[in-house]
């Protein structure tokens, strides 16, 4: 299953968003124009389809319907998210849609309620909320009918779908050093950013850890010349690690952790490991973060080869600002989401949807040659005037 269209109404930066997603989409914009709110509007559906957690939970995880609103929405006070998906076979095509729209009550409590929840299989209808039983008891649409097993059961592969979307971000300073941050606001039992990274290593079975940790070696061995012999290991406490061999240390090789890892180093095994993870859906902010420019060059190449191998039917979406990511000539127009932040929300188009970005891009010229400068804040030379 993929998702094939996102539309989305008074959802954060966006009052109108109705964007395809290929197998890989890169989005692109300016600082602050929504690319990270963007991403969170398919990590607010697995939110939902978590659980343990639910609508309430991922509500109150975003600080309230309030909080996800879009500042620009005047007249129309509800917030919706709409996706298309299609699940492929040998013999046919199934096409579904999740529909799902919220609204904040005007007297009460104030109570966040479900305004529509809808659910359809090839056209035809297998939810449509509010029901008679909502009517009778409101209490019911404070709750969706995809985060309830007992009801979802004709659309239980949408809520094993959403559930199996994976956000990364990971911060090297967690994974080396988690409990320095348990103080923070960021939320422990949210493994985005890396605090139970290298315990999901650990915990792997053990023929999906030696296969993974061995390919991520290898391309270890391409990035960090020096390092050999990648393996997991936990110390006396039981406390998980990483650990691998630096040859240059000294004549005998040094044996180093986590701790000692580079930046770089970190985000790499973690990029890696968390592609490999196979994930029906995986949301990437900024992936070029500390690699090398000749790295960071072969990000897509890499995303190609996993979402396009063999039995795969994996979906992977990322943010950029990055001129070397975006230099691959592979990346179709209709790869490339851009952002272009205005008075009234943020506008979101394929490239291909616009026709002097797709003329451009259809002439030879590379993204990085016409996004980028597309992209860009218009004053951005203005910079140079700071004293």
């Amino acid at each position: 299953m993929k998702i094939k269209r996102l539309i989305l109404k008074n959802w954060k930066n966006f009052t109108d968003v109705d964007v395809g997603l290929a197998s890989r989409s890169f989005i692109v914009g300016p600082n602050a124009s929504g690319k990270s709110n963007l991403l969170d509007s398919l990590r607010f559906l697995h939110d939902i389809s978590r659980p343990g957690r639910g609508l309430a939970k991922a509500l109150s995880d975003r600080g309230g319907l309030k909080k996800i609103r879009s500042l620009s929405a005047r007249k129309e006070p509800q917030v919706e998210i709409k996706i298309e998906l299609e699940e492929t076979d040998k013999t046919k095509s199934t096409i579904w849609t999740y529909h799902l729209s919220l609204i904040n009550e005007v007297r009460g409590t104030h109570r966040t309620l479900i305004e529509k929840e809808r659910v359809t299989k090839d056209g035809e209808i297998l939810l449509d909320r509010p029901d008679k039983d909502d009517e009778s008891d409101s209490l019911r649409l404070t709750q969706t009918s995809l985060e309830q097993i007992n009801v979802n059961s004709s659309f239980r592969e949408l809520y094993t779908f959403f559930q199996d979307i994976g956000y990364i971000h990971l911060i090297p300073q967690i994974i080396r050093q988690p409990e320095l941050f348990f103080n923070t606001n960021i939320k422990i039992d949210d493994d985005s950013y890396g605090f139970h990274f290298l315990e999901s290593i650990v915990n792997a079975s053990p023929q999906k850890k030696r296969s993974r940790l061995k390919k991520i070696e290898q391309a270890l061995k391409i990035a960090v010349p020096q390092l050999t012999d990648l393996r997991e290991s936990r110390d006396e406490k039981g406390v998980p690690h990483l650990e691998a061999t630096y040859e240059h240390w000294r004549p005998n090789a040094g044996k180093q952790q986590e701790r000692e890892f580079s930046d770089g180093t970190i985000r790499l095994i973690g990029l890696l490991w968390s592609i490999l993870e196979g994930k029906s859906v995986i949301l990437l902010e900024e992936p070029e973060l500390s690699l090398h420019p000749a790295i960071v060059r072969k990000i897509p190449q890499i995303i190609h080869n996993i979402t396009r191998g063999k039995g795969n039917n994996i979906q992977i979406m990322l943010s950029t600002h990055s001129p070397d990511l975006l230099a691959d000539g592979s990346i179709s127009a209709k790869e490339i989401i851009l952002l272009d932040a205005a008075k009234e929300g943020t506008r979101v188009r394929t490239a291909h949807d616009i026709d002097d970005v797709r003329t451009l891009l259809e002439s030879g010229l590379s993204p990085e040659e016409v996004v980028i400068p597309f992209s860009s804040p218009k004053d951005a030379e203005q910079l140079g005037l700071f004293k």
